[in-house]
């Protein structure tokens, strides 16, 4: 079983590298947001095709706030910090298990 429990501590290893990756890719298309980056840029395309299909969704259930400011990366962020919290951390003690 020492096997299994590897493989679920790598799994909760790569997952959490992986949410920390879109969470800061989430939070540089928030501070692109502030600024007004060429459009056509690579780059800037890349960020935007990576987080558009998460955030489109919420910004079209979330009510634009006070000065039309867009909530929707925050509630990713929150979002993503709970699965890491509670799924990654649900593998990690469970491959600890099971050494």
């Amino acid at each position: 079983m020492f096997v299994f429990g590897n493989f679920l501590s790598a799994l909760a290893r790569l997952l959490h590298f992986v949410l920390n990756g879109y969470m800061v890719i989430i939070v540089i298309r928030a501070l692109l947001s502030w600024v007004n980056p060429d459009p056509y840029n690579p780059i800037v395309r890349i960020i935007h095709s990576i987080t558009e299909p998460v955030l489109s969704p919420l910004r079209r259930r979330l009510p634009l706030m006070a000065g039309s400011i867009d909530f929707s990366p925050i509630v990713v962020i929150l979002a993503i910090y709970f699965v890491d919290w509670f799924v990654v951390q649900t593998l990690a003690d469970l491959a600890v298990r099971l050494h």
